[in-house]
């Protein structure tokens, strides 16, 4: 299998039942940047597509016309440019319409948001097209695809006019976990152990074209100099060009993300609003609801005298390649910035920080290692709002009357608790149980890559999980 496909079984299989399915079929498929979207397409179809036709970054109306009027030209069109998204849809049918076929016909739009220039009324022509030919063709298999993950939501997967509920599946491409990460690599030949792999996620996340630039001659230190810290670096400008992919509107979005990056646990949006200077309103829970929907940010909700606070949750930056960009960026750096910096207090600082981001998007993982497959959980980041600021980096309540308090640690081997670290995990233990009015048995649980060093301490320890877990 293509390396770019692993990771990818269960999106291939439904593509495989898409086209087999004998009925009219519209594709909605979305994720951020760089995860894979058209290249998953591409591949899948082998480029044999009816029509296929991508839209110009930051075009204008005038320039997405064209583009659309090359493709249909491509398609066997030979005729005038069409004056606007009606008679261009209308010229799409006419084609498709006259020219044989065997089988099905796949129309292929990329890039869809950046046809929806202001005032084009694009996406109501999509529906037009859509509503009064395309979903009466039985042959007809129509993918529309983005990065802008809030558009597509808001336009094509919940749209509420022309072309509600309309998409017949919709395919949302994450990026891909440790497990995934490990293959992937393991098919470029890459001979690195799992801790490096760990790393390496650290930095980059599980997005594939970030992973396809590494070169398995060089280290990861020095794989990271070449693509980030030397002189116009292949990702030196990835983090301004993602924002400017998710959202048409970055810089709020931004201004949100930076000011989490600060917060390991996350703020409130009533906190968020005060260090931003804006208003806590719904335009700010729309924000905050779109980076949810990227995947660049989560949302959990915690407890205060036993009850959830479900009106002012907490949100958490989960996008690692942000969490480095943002603590590495704006330092004074030379061309072989990492390679010099490896042990010192601001990576090992950043580390620990990322290794914490690690495990919260590998819950999954987690969760099989403590045996709660089959338990219902809720899980999230806690922190005093008493005097004594006591945090604890992830609670796992669980429904069988348990709670796993995780202390979440990053080292080269055996994590050895020292006198004062079991001391203040008490501590926090205490403040949690107070605070919360939690009724459930606490089991403290370590998350370490090694596991646990033996001593009078680590005996007390209820649950560990290393970093082979994971991996699963």
């Amino acid at each position: 299998m293509d390396k770019y496909f692993i990771g990818r079984e269960e999106e291939i299989h439904l593509l495989q039942e898409i086209m087999d399915s004998g009925k009219p079929e519209f594709v909605a498929v979305y994720g951020r940047r760089r995860v894979g979207k058209t290249y998953l397409i591409q591949q899948f179809f082998e480029n044999r597509f009816a029509f296929s036709a991508t839209g110009i970054i930051d075009g204008k109306k005038d320039e997405e016309l064209f583009s659309f009027t090359s493709s249909l030209i491509t398609a066997g069109y030979s005729g005038p440019r069409p004056r606007n998204w009606l008679e261009a849809f209308e010229l799409l049918k006419q084609t498709l319409s006259q020219h044989p076929h065997r089988g099905r016909q796949v129309v292929y739009i990329d890039e869809l948001p950046c046809f929806d220039t202001p005032k084009s009324g694009f996406v109501r022509a999509l529906g037009y097209f859509w509503n009064t030919w395309g979903s009466l063709q039985k042959d007809l298999v129509l993918i529309v695809c983005g990065s802008a993950t809030s558009w597509m939501m808001d336009n094509i997967v919940d749209n509420h006019g022309g072309l509600h509920d309309r998409t017949t599946h919709t395919i949302y491409l994450r990026q891909f976990n440790l497990s995934e990460t490990e293959r992937y690599l393991k098919a470029g030949h890459f001979l690195w152990p799992r801790q490096m792999i760990v790393e390496t996620y650290m930095m980059l996340g599980g997005i594939p074209y970030y992973l396809s630039l590494l070169n398995s001659k060089e280290s990861l230190a020095q794989n990271i100099d070449r693509l980030y810290f030397r002189k116009n670096a292949e990702l030196s400008q990835e983090y301004r060009r993602l924002y400017s992919s998710l959202f048409k509107n970055p810089e709020p979005y931004v201004k949100i993300v930076e000011a989490l990056a600060k917060n390991k646990q996350g703020l409130t949006r009533s906190e968020i609003a005060t260090a931003l200077k804006v208003p806590s309103s719904g335009t700010l829970t729309r924000l905050l609801e779109n980076l949810v929907c990227c995947d660049m940010i989560r949302r959990y909700v915690t407890k205060v005298n036993g009850r959830p606070k479900v009106n002012d949750p907490y949100y958490q930056l989960t996008d690692l390649f942000s969490l480095f960009h943002l603590t590495f960026s704006k330092k004074l750096v030379t061309e072989d910035y990492w390679e010099q910096r490896l042990n010192t207090p601001i990576v090992n600082t950043w580390q620990g920080l990322a290794f914490e981001h690690v495990c919260m998007v590998h819950i999954g993982q987690i969760r099989q290692a403590l045996g709660l497959g089959r338990i219902a959980v809720e899980y999230y980041s806690w922190r005093s709002s008493q005097p004594s600021r006591a945090q604890v980096d992830m609670i796992i309540e669980r429904a069988d009357h348990l709670v796993n308090l995780c202390e979440i640690k990053y080292s080269y081997s055996e994590y050895t608790i020292t006198a004062s670290e079991h001391k203040a995990m008490n501590s926090r233990i205490a403040a949690f149980v107070r605070e919360t009015k939690n009724r459930n048995g606490i089991l403290p649980t370590w998350v370490t890559p090694y596991g646990l060093s033996r001593n009078e301490y680590s005996v007390q320890v209820q649950n560990e999980v290393t970093m082979d877990d994971l991996f699963a």
